[in-house]
């Protein structure tokens, strides 16, 4: 096999890996290179089904003890004590994916002030967007 040909199976296998399972974000990420990441259907916005499953892949990977929950260790900072009391309408001190999501989706709302239901690079460099992208690192 030629080395253009190795190349072009190692990029290939790359790329699906990112368009089938959504990458974790290693460190903090600017607005732009979020929008690269998540923005499955190419249109330089995010919207919230893009959102969701990078969230819940998150919520996959955090959730280490197969409990269906994450606890605040589990969080590992991305919400405040008082983030986990406001997104856990059970008041049980975990949340499980549903409570996690819509967290996700209240952040998402917060970071899309002119409500189209989109957020692109600038948004995602808001307060509200790196606080969504914080979440979901």
């Amino acid at each position: 096999m030629s080395l253009r040909v190795s190349s072009a199976f190692a990029a290939l296998a790359l790329a699906a890996s990112v368009t089938v399972a959504p990458t974790a974000f290693a460190k903090p990420t600017s607005g732009a290179s979020a929008v690269k990441m998540i923005d499955t259907d190419n249109d330089s916005t995010v919207d919230m089904k893009e959102i969701e499953a990078v969230a819940s892949a998150t919520f996959d990977r955090l959730e280490k003890d197969a409990d269906g929950t994450l606890d605040a260790k589990e969080l590992k900072g991305r919400l405040s004590k008082a983030g986990v009391r406001q997104a856990d309408p059970d008041n049980d001190g975990t949340l499980d994916k549903k409570e996690y999501l819509a967290a996700v989706a209240e952040r998402f709302k917060a970071a899309d002030p002119d409500n189209d239901g989109t957020l692109d690079a600038k948004e995602l460099n808001s307060k509200a967007g790196k606080a969504l992208l914080a979440l979901i690192k």
